[in-house]
């Protein structure tokens, strides 16, 4: 029976030990697994950091205390907030449909205006 030699999957030198061994250590296992995953990575990464962003400006613009907060939808674009990227919608019974980034919502209202909310609970 011919046997074949196996090569690591990212340097390519002869592998010996497990039959079922793909790299030749773990430096090369982690090299060839960041390599393939870098540009979903990134993709998620900068997701992340927008809606991390989104959060923390509805989170400044609520530090008066107050249970809600109603400001101008320019206030929000001025502080860099994105309005396409938020992690969840709920609706109300009445209709409204809420933006949320983590536990911090926003409502569109008339006018140009923005009602941000906090949830406490998911």
């Amino acid at each position: 029976m011919e046997t074949k030699e196996k090569r690591c999957l990212d340097c390519s030198r002869q592998l010996k030990g497990r039959t079922d061994k793909k790299f030749c250590d773990d430096a090369c296992r982690n090299h060839f697994n960041n390599r393939q995953n870098s540009d979903q990575n990134n993709f998620v990464r900068n997701i992340n950091n927008i809606l991390r962003k989104n959060r923390r400006i509805l989170q400044q613009l609520m530090e008066t205390g107050e249970p809600t907060v109603k400001v101008r939808r320019e206030t929000l674009l001025q502080h860099g907030f994105q309005t396409r990227y938020h992690t969840h919608q709920h609706q109300t019974q009445k209709g409204h449909v809420y933006q949320f980034c983590y536990e911090y919502g926003y409502l569109s209202l008339e006018s140009d205006w923005v009602l941000i909310v906090k949830r406490d609970k998911p």
